[in-house]
């Protein structure tokens, strides 16, 4: 009898990035979709959140920084991340 784990649970991590470089990267549930509601409003644009410290960073234009990154902004709010269906 084996005790089958599923690879992603159906909770989100309180903090999730979408750079590969981060320590809070994960490939497996950013392939399932993941929206973010914040401030009741539903963004597209967010790189990274934080539900605990209540901040998202979004990316600013199509500015890139001097590593050729694009360039973000981290603003403070409510943050509802969910699992796209």
């Amino acid at each position: 009898m084996t005790d089958e784990k599923p690879d992603t649970p159906d909770t989100l991590p309180d903090r999730l990035c979408n750079d590969p470089t981060s320590p809070y990267y994960n490939a497996a549930l950013l392939e399932r979709g993941i929206g973010i509601r914040f401030k009741g409003q539903e963004r597209t644009n967010v790189e990274e959140y934080c539900v605990s410290e209540g901040w998202i960073r979004i990316t600013v234009g199509n500015t890139k920084d001097r590593r050729g990154n694009p360039l973000t902004m981290k603003i403070h709010g409510p943050v509802e991340p969910y699992i796209k269906e």
